[in-house]
């Protein structure tokens, strides 16, 4: 559970929504240039345009097909095709970005791009206005009538959640709850149940087989929140239908988290007990958790990197 929010590292300006049309490839990309560098450096000629979405693919992978509705991790360069200037860029943060492939959110023309490509594919997409923003977005120097070009490394699709069996957790903890997808929905106490917990904990329902998680990584997770044994459930990624990512670093999230994450394996379902004194302390946070009360969290640990 966060203290705030951290910014992935997809600007804001990605994850609007428009509308627009399909297209393959064309010749509006024929005169740009993409170095073969692990960083790619993108050569757009001033007053590239488009009137539809097209792509080429530079470079094909061998990895699973992306598919509209996936979460995928990728690396990117923008640049806008009107002044020939690049105006964003994942590569300069050091970590990839992560998103999920559907109209609510990111644009149309990521959708089109995107969609039916292969993991480990380097592709190459101008996005017209249309399937863009459809209006100026000044803190970049896009005008509305801006056409962009993308150059895409998709790095994974990642998983929506954890698969394996299940192991049951301790009878003196409130027992998992899932919702009719199957999802962890909140906990429910059974006569077994202690009325307090002093200690944090974690305990692992389904184990993954990925690599330990390690402290400062940037985690993407889909999980549920509630103050224990059985009060209000205070979050919920799968209500909001979309992971969420976070960096895994003292500070920036409760101490629980970051104390009983690392280690554990990318792809797991793990859950924690996190007494106040790991959590919001005698403040607590927001109108459901109070000061002094402990949390329980379900944690579906799909991506670290």
């Amino acid at each position: 559970m966060p203290r705030r929010l951290l910014p992935v590292v997809l600007s804001a300006l990605l994850v609007l929504t428009a509308c627009g049309s399909d297209d393959a490839d064309g010749a509006t990309l024929d005169g740009i240039t993409v170095s073969k560098d692990a960083t790619p450096k993108v050569d757009v000629p001033k007053g590239t345009s488009a009137d539809e979405t097209t792509t080429k693919v530079i470079e094909e992978g061998s990895g699973d097909q992306v598919a509209e509705g996936d979460v995928v991790k990728l690396n990117y360069v923008a640049i806008n095709g009107r002044t020939g200037k690049q105006f964003d860029s994942s590569y300069a943060s050091g970590s990839a970005a992560m998103f999920t492939l559907d109209e609510t959110s990111v644009l149309a023309g990521f959708i089109k791009s995107l969609d039916g490509q292969k993991v480990g594919s380097r592709v190459l997409a101008i996005i017209p206005p249309a399937d863009g923003f459809g209006q100026a977005q000044e803190s970049f120097d896009l005008r509305a009538d801006d056409s962009m070009v993308f150059v895409f490394d998709i790095v994974a699709k990642v998983p929506t959640e954890a698969t394996g069996d299940a192991q049951g957790l301790p009878d003196t903890l409130p027992q998992l709850d899932l919702d009719d997808d199957g999802h962890p929905s909140g906990f429910s106490t059974t006569d077994s149940t202690a009325k307090t917990q002093t200690r944090s904990s974690a305990h692992v329902v389904i184990e993954g087989d990925g690599e330990p998680i390690e402290l400062d990584q940037t985690v993407t997770v889909q999980y549920v929140g509630q103050v224990y044994p059985d009060g209000s459930v205070f979050d919920s990624s799968w209500s909001r239908g979309t992971p969420a990512t976070f960096q895994l670093s003292k500070g920036q999230l409760i101490e629980c988290w970051t104390d009983q994450l690392v280690g554990q394996k990318v792809g797991s379902r793990v859950v924690l007990v996190c007494p106040s004194d790991t959590a919001y302390g005698d403040e607590g946070s927001g109108e459901l958790i109070k000061g002094g009360d402990t949390l329980l969290f379900a944690i579906d640990l799909l991506d670290a990197s």
